[in-house]
């Protein structure tokens, strides 16, 4: 199963980006390693894990400690070693949510908006209030990750855009 990794690291409020290779890994520590040498001295990383076309997985650090992990799908452990090891150990249930059976609120402001629909497949792991604090919200974070023709690297995109990224994630992908 194919991959990419692409780490961003915010110091002093100005982004780098790099990718990462994660082969040979052998733990998801080794993975939180590898994430804090792209810049040592960030107050926040985040690293993308798209495989496939299918799946994303999000970690981060804040000031290199304290590793929170999301997935997009469960599934992705059974489907490759890395994947098992990055979300083979998260609940099946994703955490933040308030009441998952309520509406997901529209994706911008007080516009009325149709949602994307939602894979009824998709089984989402891990923390999905890891980007909270940094303007996308749980309900958010699980519609992008779950919306039907969403690749991957779209929400990446979509993810960095907020964040103040984009282009350093994108650079990676032109390379």
């Amino acid at each position: 199963m194919s991959y990419f990794a692409a780490a961003a690291a915010r110091v002093e409020g100005a982004w780098t980006a790099a990718e990462v290779n994660l082969r040979g890994v052998t733990d998801i520590e080794e993975v939180a390693d590898r994430l804090r040498d792209v810049e040592p001295d960030a107050d926040l990383s985040l690293l993308f894990v798209e495989a496939d076309d299918t799946y994303l997985v999000i970690l981060r650090l804040d000031e290199g400690e304290d590793l929170r992990v999301f997935g997009s799908d469960s599934a992705y452990a059974e489907e490759s070693r890395l994947g098992a090891l990055l979300v083979g150990d998260l609940k099946t249930s994703v955490t933040g949510l308030e009441d998952a059976d309520e509406p997901r609120p529209a994706a911008s402001g007080d516009e009325e908006t149709e949602q994307p629909a939602v894979d009824p497949e998709a089984d989402p792991v891990g923390d999905a209030d890891i980007l909270a604090d940094l303007g996308i919200p749980a309900p958010k974070l699980l519609a992008l990750s779950g919306s039907e023709g969403m690749m991957p690297a779209d929400v990446t995109a979509e993810i960095c855009q907020v964040l103040g990224c984009a282009d350093e994630v994108e650079e990676l992908r032109e390379v």
